[in-house]
């Protein structure tokens, strides 16, 4: 009797231009037979945390590289540097 536990991207969704929802399952199997499984969801906030010390704002890079190769993948194709520049532009407005 085997029991393995395999982590799944089950699901990555860009939303709001910047944001990335991915979710992720968790696989029990006993003899290749799934016996358990369960969902877990994070967001990739966009792509730099963003913030201001007087008048000086700090970009620091959302690290990826924890992630899934398909979800670095999805990361790097969606935050171009014209959306990196709208997310400076929109958190520097807030």
């Amino acid at each position: 009797m085997a029991i393995t536990k395999e982590i799944v991207v089950s699901k990555i969704e860009v939303v709001n231009i910047w944001a990335i929802q991915v979710a992720t399952d968790t696989v029990i199997k006993e003899d290749s037979t799934e016996i358990g499984r369960s969902r877990h969801r994070h967001v990739l906030k966009p792509p730099f945390s963003s913030s201001v010390d007087g008048d000086t704002w700090t970009h620091t890079d959302t690290d990826i590289s924890g992630e899934a190769t398909e979800v670095q993948a999805v990361a790097n194709a969606v935050w171009t540097d014209d959306v990196k520049a709208a997310y400076k532009t929109w958190a520097e407005a807030q």
